[in-house]
């Protein structure tokens, strides 16, 4: 039996985590969701530092733009600069469908950015989504 993914969500908003860790346990997909409430939190933990030097690499990454302390974009930009982890999908679950263009030029592809739904209809599709990416992620990488 494989090891489940490992899911990292950079997400401040209590309400987002629960119903996003709901809507992604109901479709019946093995992983395990590790929660990070803050952008300088996530880059010790993603960068094994501050007590994290034995934290397992993320196989993908979900994370919001509005983060507190260090903003998603620098968290982004970190991610694609560091050769350890710059392979690792990362999807933009944001609350504002105006950012997708311009994070282009951070590396994200378009299919890898999803508005933050409104209902709970609406993460279950968020969360399908979400397995979705990573599974043609790992296909792409012979997984």
């Amino acid at each position: 039996m494989t090891e489940a993914p490992e899911v990292l969500l950079l997400e401040d908003n209590e309400a987002d985590v629960e119903l996003l860790r709901e809507a992604l346990g109901a479709g019946g997909w093995r992983h395990q969701l590790t929660v990070v409430q803050d952008g300088e939190a996530g880059l010790d933990r993603l960068l094994r530092r501050q007590g994290h030097a034995d934290a397992r690499r993320p196989d993908l990454i979900l994370m919001d733009l509005n983060l507190p302390r260090r903003s998603g974009r620098e968290v982004l930009a970190a991610i694609k600069g560091d050769p350890a982890l710059s392979a690792v999908p990362v999807v933009i679950f944001s609350g504002s469908p105006w950012e997708r263009d311009s994070l282009a030029a951070l590396g994200v592809p378009a299919d890898r950015y999803i508005v933050k739904p409104r209902t709970f209809a609406g993460f279950l599709d968020a969360a399908k989504r979400i397995e979705e990416i990573w599974r043609n992620a790992t296909a792409g990488a012979g997984a």
